[in-house]
């Protein structure tokens, strides 16, 4: 959707129920009553529903349950992540899109679909992106060496978490790169790089929220250790407004990362943590480690002591809870 249909939605959005005619709108964008009518009609092809007055004007009656750029621009509360945003019905994965933009779009470039088809996890495992969710990538140009990348998980892991928090529900973090709710898995956060020499040329955050996803519509496999926001609270959320908080939070974090010591992220992220405290098996691609989970390093890193007494760093691995 272009500018001058974005700014008309942005006037009818703050106008409520009054009615704004076509000659004030075109005098606010600089165009002709004849266009406002053609981009209102535009609009209209998108779903929104407005209603036209004769020598009254227009008012917006309602708005569709997409992630419509347009909507989530009105009102956003960030000063770099999501002033470009790259929308899709449905495509194969918003990481592999934002991949491929990362060399000619800005930091903060947001690439957002209703749908995947292959959406990823982390360690090839795959991710069901169902319809009603969130599923959207980030684009982050930290300028940072590669050991932090582990870092910028824990980043994501945080701001999801607080914007959860705000809708009332009892949000928690499992080391990595997932969220919970009741002990069942809401969120997984995939961080993928691109790295020349040990330097970083840009992140990509992919986050996938079970927003107003069924519980019925999961897989049976997955069942049991899943849920999402809507199951929890009993009613679906308004993902417009969700994923504008949460922007504004991922963006409060990305800022901390880059301007406070990392130990202030850690200490937040630790009490939000519903990993530490618990007994682990942590599986990376040369060994398996068992313990209690006992803290996050300044890298970023889950600290694990042994039953041999002996405290283990892991910077990135497959962690499950023993129960």
């Amino acid at each position: 959707m272009n500018g001058n249909k974005t700014e008309i939605l942005r006037i009818l959005k703050s106008s409520g129920s009054k009615p704004v005619s076509g000659q004030e709108i075109g005098s606010k964008l600089g165009i002709t009553r004849a266009m406002v009518w053609k981009y209102i009609k535009e609009i209209k092809k998108d779903g929104y529903e407005i209603q036209s007055s004769p020598k009254i004007g227009y008012t917006l009656k309602s708005s569709p349950d997409m992630l419509y750029p347009e909507q989530i621009k009105i009102g956003l509360e960030t000063s770099l992540l999501g002033k470009e945003i790259v929308y899709y019905d449905e495509v194969e994965s918003t990481n592999s899109i934002a991949k491929e933009l990362a060399g000619k779009y800005p930091e903060g470039t947001i690439v957002i679909a209703e749908t995947q088809k292959k959406g990823r996890g982390r360690m090839g495992s795959d991710w069901l992106s169902l319809p009603g969710g969130i599923w959207f990538s980030v684009i982050l140009k930290p300028s940072i060496p590669l050991e932090y990348v582990a870092k910028m998980t824990l980043v994501a892991g945080l701001a999801v978490t607080k914007a959860m928090r705000d809708l009332g529900v009892d949000a928690r973090i499992k080391w990595p790169n997932d969220v919970l709710i009741n002990g069942k898995k809401v969120c997984g956060i995939l961080t993928e790089v691109d790295a020349e020499v040990e330097q970083v040329e840009h992140v990509i955050l992919g986050i996938g929220i079970n927003a107003n996803v069924r519980l019925n519509e999961f897989r049976e496999d997955i069942k049991e250790n899943s849920t999402s926001i809507e199951a929890e609270l009993g009613e679906p959320i308004d993902r417009i407004s969700f994923i504008k908080d949460l922007l504004f939070q991922l963006e409060q974090e990305y800022i901390k990362f880059k301007t406070q010591q990392f130990s202030n992220v850690v200490s937040e992220w630790i009490s939000l943590s519903d990993t530490i405290g618990k007994k682990v098996t942590v599986t990376t691609p040369t060994k398996i480690t068992e313990g209690k989970a006992v803290g996050i390093t300044d890298r970023g890193a889950l600290l694990i002591l042994t039953d041999n007494n002996v405290k283990e760093e892991i910077i990135a691995g497959r962690c499950r809870y023993i129960k």
